[in-house]
């Protein structure tokens, strides 16, 4: 049994057990029968209160209504009204707002039976005894009311973190598909290259070595069926954008040209090149060149007025790209989340590489990325 419960079966014994206490020993002129219904009529009920809260109110008002009014009990016993609050509590507090006005009406009725049976005051005992009431009862729907609203702003929160996760998820999905995409013409035209090769080698052998003639013409159609499914494979990730996906693809050989672009958008940006430069995988040199277009891409949006540093190292196995700025940027203003990082991360971890993204010490921020070289042409 839990505190509540305990709570909820607990008060009403133990209210029931003071009230038919103090109608013993307060000498209340009135038959037995008629002081146990005062007394227990009171308490028990509320064992009900959070399941018919408006049905314990009833009983719990006729309870002390009607014995009140034939033999005057009200006055010589106190802790009934006990019950009779806490019942006026439960019927605002545990109800819906319809059936919250029904309990409100229900006081209002025995309110009246009240004053009229008493029949000394009217309109004082009436207002004395439903000032309380409804005050009670007024507290409880404001806590019902508060109860609903950070119930429904934590039903909220629960459903815009999952929003936030699937957009996160469907982010990540995209960019894949947009790597995928780009990828796709990189290894086809690989693979162009290799069955065109492989044809010009097998007919310029003729019948002079027919075993290389059969590997060669094998190869040839190995590689025009990896094509074939190829564009089947593409046919699937494109969506809006085949006219992109058939534009040529950039590389690091066109850093240049992203610098320049970005300098006539009004961002100042060094490029520089350390090591020597020198062919890498399509893939990885493609990967390279979006991974500085982002980070770029997001100084623009968010650092302002700032400058923009580009460093590319080729080293024996790796290549250090660096992006760095001096902008100021507010907290909610760093692209922590923003689907420009999303690719960043996707297209260094298919590399097998590294990524770091933050704020650096002197002001601005900084993206670091490192792409291994294996398998890079040499």
């Amino acid at each position: 049994m839990t505190r509540r419960q305990l709570v909820d079966v607990g008060f009403p014994l133990v209210l029931a057990a003071a009230a038919v206490t103090e109608v013993a020993t307060a000498g209340v002129d009135a038959p037995w029968p008629i002081a146990a219904v005062f007394a227990l009529g009171t308490a028990l009920p509320l064992l009900w209160r959070r399941r018919a809260p408006v049905v314990v109110l009833a009983v719990v008002l006729s309870s002390l209504a009607i014995p009140d009014a034939t033999h005057g009990i009200a006055n010589e016993a106190s802790v009934p009204f006990i019950g009779v609050l806490v019942a006026t509590y439960a019927s605002g507090a545990y109800t819906d707002r319809r059936s919250g006005r029904i309990a409100a009406g229900v006081i209002a009725v025995v309110l009246l039976f009240l004053a009229v049976s008493i029949g000394e005051n009217v309109a004082g005992d009436a207002l004395f005894i439903g000032g309380i009431l409804y005050a009670v009862w007024g507290a409880a729907t404001i806590v019902r009311s508060r109860q609903e609203l950070a119930t429904a702003l934590a039903a909220r929160t629960v459903e815009l973190e999952h929003e936030r996760e699937e957009k996160a998820q469907l982010a990540v999905v995209e960019e894949r598909a947009r790597i995928a995409r780009e990828l796709h013409d990189v290894v086809a035209h690989t693979l162009s290259i290799m069955v065109v090769q492989a044809g010009a080698e097998r007919r310029a052998l003729g019948a002079a070595r027919p075993e290389t003639s059969e590997v060669l013409a094998t190869i040839e159609a190995t590689g025009r069926t990896a094509m074939a499914e190829m564009r089947r494979l593409l046919g699937m990730l494109r969506r809006s954008d085949d006219e992109l996906a058939l534009a040529p693809q950039p590389s690091l050989a066109h850093l240049d040209e992203l610098v320049a672009q970005v300098r006539e958008a009004g961002m100042p940006v060094d490029l520089r090149i350390e090591g020597e430069p020198r062919p890498v995988a399509p893939g990885v040199d493609l990967s390279a060149y979006r991974i500085v277009q982002e980070a770029l891409t997001n100084a623009l949006k968010h650092a302002g007025p700032a400058r923009a540093r580009v460093t590319v190292r080729y080293g024996d196995d790796e290549l250090d790209i660096e992006i760095a700025d001096d902008g100021a940027r507010a907290p909610a203003a760093a692209p922590a989340g923003g689907h420009g990082l999303v690719g960043m991360r996707e297209r260094v971890a298919l590399f097998g590489g590294d990524l770091a993204t933050g704020r650096r010490r002197g002001g601005g921020y900084a993206v670091r990325a490192r792409l291994p070289l294996a398998g890079s042409a040499r």
